[in-house]
């Protein structure tokens, strides 16, 4: 294949994984929408006695939900397998790492995300959060598109195999970040449904608030490693290589360091403070919002040595 028909693949791989991992999204939204259905029905039921029949907590779930749940999951793993494929294309086709500019942050970003929510699926079971990462990645997918730009060659600062580890570290850490913040998300939700008696069906299908609470930690610890190791010891020395400094106090590196700092803080006071429930879920999100923001936000809106990958 030439390079043009491997950058063209790569285009076509790119919406179809686009594409199915939209029916992914959609086949948890029906998941969602037939369990509050079910609770409708439940709540209808009336018995003998004149009480509501209300079920219990660990009640089984409807079957069909269960199925479309199961068909959520292996879109996206057929979203994420597409993906590989339209990552592996880009980089043939520009005969380089493909994560030089947004559009190549966002592909190669959103393939890993997905492989490592689809590892905890089958080592933590959280096959749960495939709505919310679903969609999160639908979003990604859609702000890359509108960033797109040609497959070519790197721009001078970034011929650097510390550019591969740099990016391939602070990827990873982010995608286990989105699980963290997934999880809290789901936590306030269902922890507040818990103070006040009101889990159906719906929220049946999560596990309970304390479960939630210590995934999202776990994952986070996990995180936080790479993410030191990304931004604070592999982009300082590709920094070096590529303008002869380690730290220039750039918008990019601010805002990396920023999110290490709230990181740190939420990993710290879980370990010291025993923060756990609602106010380490609000610093989890804290910290996502801050590393979405170092990750897109200064290259859309900012400037700085960095800006060459608008």
């Amino acid at each position: 294949m030439s390079l043009e028909q491997y950058a063209q693949f790569s285009n076509y791989a790119m919406v179809s994984a686009t594409c199915v991992l939209a029916l992914a999204f959609l086949a948890h939204v029906a998941e969602w929408a037939l369990a509050r259905k079910v609770e409708a029905s439940e709540r209808a039921l009336v018995g003998a006695d004149g009480q509501d029949i209300t079920p219990p907590v660990d009640a089984p779930a409807d079957p069909v939900t269960e199925r479309l749940s199961r068909v959520g999951v292996l879109l996206t793993g057929l979203a994420a397998a597409i993906l590989v494929a339209s990552v592996i294309a880009r980089g043939l086709a520009a005969e380089r790492v493909p994560w030089g500019n947004m559009y190549e942050f966002g592909l190669a970003g959103t393939m890993i995300a997905l492989v490592v929510y689809l590892v905890l699926v089958r080592t933590n079971g959280v096959q749960w959060l495939g709505g919310i990462v679903s969609g999160f990645g639908l979003v990604v997918l859609g702000m890359s598109i509108s960033t797109y730009v040609p497959a070519g060659p790197l721009v001078p600062a970034l011929h650097s195999y510390w550019l591969v580890i740099h990016v391939a570290a602070v990827m990873l850490a982010g995608g286990l970040f989105l699980v963290g913040a997934a999880a809290s998300v789901l936590y306030l939700i269902r922890s507040r449904s818990e103070e006040r008696g009101t889990v159906g069906p719906v929220l049946r299908r999560f596990p309970a608030s304390a479960v939630m609470d210590k995934i999202a930690y776990r994952v986070n610890a996990a995180a936080f490693p790479l993410w030191t190791f990304g931004s604070l010891i592999a982009g300082p020395i590709w920094a070096h290589y590529a303008w002869g400094r380690y730290w220039g106090w750039d918008p990019k590196e601010v805002w990396a360091f920023i999110t290490w700092v709230v990181y740190a803080g939420y990993l710290h006071a879980r370990a010291t403070a025993g923060w756990k429930g609602r106010r380490a879920a609000l610093f989890c999100l804290i910290g996502f919002a801050t590393f979405l923001f170092s990750y897109y936000g200064v290259n859309l809106f900012g400037s700085g040595l960095h800006s060459y990958a608008k």
